[in-house]
């Protein structure tokens, strides 16, 4: 248990990122995943949402923005081959 009142404020800031962080990669892995195994009528609107959700986390600094990138090309190269 932290002693000092700043260790104690910085023990209760990261326990709230963690969950924020934890629930937004969540969401993000299940967009990802959603593109992936729905049929390509509905994949470019998945992808859509899966994108938006990519640039977010990584001007949040979730993830990193090369990863991101990477992740977005990757998918649409999936959606492009169900159409």
């Amino acid at each position: 248990m932290p002693n000092s009142r700043s260790a104690k404020k910085r023990m209760r800031q990261s326990i709230r990122r963690n969950l924020r962080n934890r629930a937004a990669r969540s969401a993000l892995r299940s967009a990802i995943k959603r593109v992936r195994t729905v049929p390509g009528d509905v994949a470019d609107a998945a992808y859509r949402t899966a994108e938006r959700l990519l640039d977010r986390a990584a001007s949040n600094g979730l993830i990193h923005r090369n990863a991101a990138a990477r992740s977005k090309r990757r998918l649409k190269r999936v959606v492009t081959s169900k159409s």
